[in-house]
């Protein structure tokens, strides 16, 4: 099912997490020749794809929402 990119937050290894509108989260890394997602390199970019709609299997499966630990560090701190 599609769902639109609200926001984005980085796991415990660095990489970005695409937060989508569902409650789904999506990592959305940018590993060239495999994944070319450059936009993810650069806030501007992140900014620019908010609303960009991803294939999401998890709403596929009926799972619930994702949720962040509470201690996590909010985006502007990572």
């Amino acid at each position: 099912m599609e769902q639109a990119i609200a926001g984005y937050h980085r796991d415990e290894e660095g990489h970005w997490v695409a937060e989508l509108r569902c409650g789904h989260f999506q990592h959305v890394r940018h590993q060239p020749p495999f994944i070319n997602r450059p936009w993810v390199t650069s806030a501007a970019g992140r900014q620019a794809m908010l609303g960009m709609m991803l294939n999401c299997k998890k709403c596929d499966r009926g799972e619930p929402a994702d949720r962040l630990a509470p201690d996590h560090p909010s985006p502007e701190e990572t």
